[in-house]
């Protein structure tokens, strides 16, 4: 992570140069986490200036490359998180790789409709 740092920080300041925000990096899946040893979002998360929280719980433990688009997006429930969890918080959410964008809509929906965040955006290393 440490090669994409500069640049990384510099675009998001860049973007969001407000403070206000807060951080929530995408979950991996325990078994994924277990897997790689990491989160690769959490770690880019922690390269920025801002409050980081972890208030969602990834529950679809698939891996989402193995999912074409629209299958990524049929899929209801891939995120949950405790009900007001960022009450009228304005977060970023935080993703390595950005394919076709239906992890960030999940984690968006849920952070809007169950945890009530004021807003939601994201920001992504990488689109492909």
């Amino acid at each position: 992570m440490h090669v994409f740092k500069t640049d990384f920080v510099s675009e998001f300041s860049t973007v969001y140069p407000e403070k206000s925000y807060v951080l929530i990096p995408i979950p991996l899946s325990e078994e994924r986490k277990a897997e790689r040893g990491f989160n690769q979002s959490e770690l880019l998360a922690k390269c920025l200036d801002r409050p980081i929280i972890h208030s969602l719980t990834r529950l679809d433990n698939e891996k989402q490359s193995k999912k074409n688009k629209a299958e990524r997006l049929l899929f209801k429930r891939v995120f949950d998180t405790e009900i007001n969890s960022v009450g009228d918080m304005d977060v970023i959410l935080i993703d390595d790789l950005y394919t076709t964008g239906a992890t960030l809509h999940h984690a968006a929906r849920c952070l809007l409709e169950k945890g009530k965040a004021g807003s939601v955006s994201s920001f992504t290393l990488i689109r492909s």
